[in-house]
């Protein structure tokens, strides 16, 4: 079986993607798979696909400028048009049984041409509100897989369109799970005594989280000799986080880490006592599969704010801590943070309300069933 896979820009398009591969490719060795994504530099499939082992095309696209007069989306038609034809051209020279999209700007074209082409097709939308190319191609495809229920309501399907959306969960990169947390401590020096925060702001880095995060290092190396804090500036914002984290009061701490990104992070996640992270919906998969607890700051530069309802979904539950982006300059972190460091009778209580409500351990087995039937034409 060949298979054409479609996503990219952030991580959040990119994992969902890998997480399908490799579990269909755990299934079939002998299946063939080629990603798709675009060539913007700074799209995260150009470094996560190869690291994972797959082959990565490019499609030339690009998405539209704000405001919507800027001079430069003048030339969208053209840039659109050239996408499809790429497109077309990558589906014809490998012939795939199948194209799965999970969003990001060369989903669209790739997934709407192999449509024309009558190939089967599927997306999957792994936040409460769907993106612009899971829209974009919504009518055209056979499937249709959400994570949130309330999707299938904001997709706008009507009728018989309606039965091709299909509720899995989100797909799952392998290792998460794989490891108990005393073998991540244990990979990762930690004592067992050390409470570990693990910090992220997403793919690409998110400068104001990354500045809270230093003044929060500052306070573990200050007055928390218990605890280890390990964060991920992302590789746009390292260097200038490294310079701030390099000339404050943390600087030289052995408890206090940065690296530009997470490689491991089945590994680190496993070890962590509390995650402070944004609120991506493979990010809360992956808190809810570990029973983790959990320090939210939405990203307020996403479609809609979907961010913001994923992390006010876990709050409602009592599964997780809201911190939004405007208060991280007013202390708002820390004063999340802090108690919840000193109360590890509410972690466990916070981390086993998440995984009770929230996770979806068989996701990637039902994906997977419902994308082989499918491309067999047994769906």
């Amino acid at each position: 079986m060949r298979i054409l896979l479609t996503g990219g820009g952030t991580a959040g398009h990119v994992n969902p993607a890998l997480a399908v591969a490799d579990a269909l490719r755990a299934r079939d060795p002998e299946t063939q798979f080629l990603f798709a994504a675009s060539d913007m530099p700074r799209d995260k499939a150009n470094d996560l696909i190869p690291r994972a082992g797959y082959e990565l095309r490019h499609i030339h696209i690009r998405g539209m400028r704000s405001p919507i007069v800027h001079p430069a989306n003048l030339a969208l038609p053209f840039i659109m048009s050239r996408a499809r034809r790429q497109a077309r051209a990558l589906i014809r020279a490998f012939s795939p049984d199948l194209i799965i999209g999970t969003g990001g700007f060369a989903c669209w074209p790739v997934v709407a041409e192999g449509a024309a082409l009558g190939i089967p097709t599927a997306v999957h939308e792994s936040n409460a509100l769907p993106g612009k190319a899971i829209m974009q191609v919504r009518h055209r495809v056979d499937r249709i897989f959400i994570n949130f229920p309330e999707t299938a309501d904001r997709l706008d399907l009507t009728g018989r369109e309606r039965d091709r959306i299909i509720r899995v969960g989100n797909p799952i990169l392998p290792g998460f799970g794989a490891v108990s947390r005393a073998d991540a401590r244990k990979q990762l020096g930690l004592a067992p005594d050390e409470v570990s925060v693990l910090a992220f702001g997403g793919s690409l880095g998110a400068e104001r989280l990354n500045d809270a995060l230093v003044a929060l290092a500052e306070r573990v190396a200050r007055d928390l000799p218990h605890v280890t804090l390990t964060f991920a500036a992302g590789k746009r914002d390292y260097d200038r986080t490294a310079a701030n984290l390099k000339g404050s009061a943390a600087a030289g701490c052995p408890r206090v880490s940065l690296l530009d990104y997470f490689y491991d992070m089945p590994v680190r996640m496993a070890a962590a006592d509390l995650v402070v992270s944004r609120a991506g919906a493979m990010t809360v998969s992956e808190l809810s599969l570990l029973g983790k607890a959990a320090v939210l700051v939405p990203s307020p530069y996403v479609a809609d704010n979907h961010q913001l309802r994923n992390a006010q979904a876990l709050v409602r539950a009592g599964a997780g801590v809201c911190v939004e982006e405007d208060g991280l300059l007013g202390g708002a972190l820390e004063r999340a943070v802090l108690p919840l460091l000193a109360q590890s009778a509410e972690r466990a209580a916070m981390g086993q309300r998440l995984q009770e409500g929230f996770a979806c351990p068989d996701a990637n087995e039902r994906l997977c069933g419902e994308l082989l039937r499918l491309a067999r034409g047994q769906a």
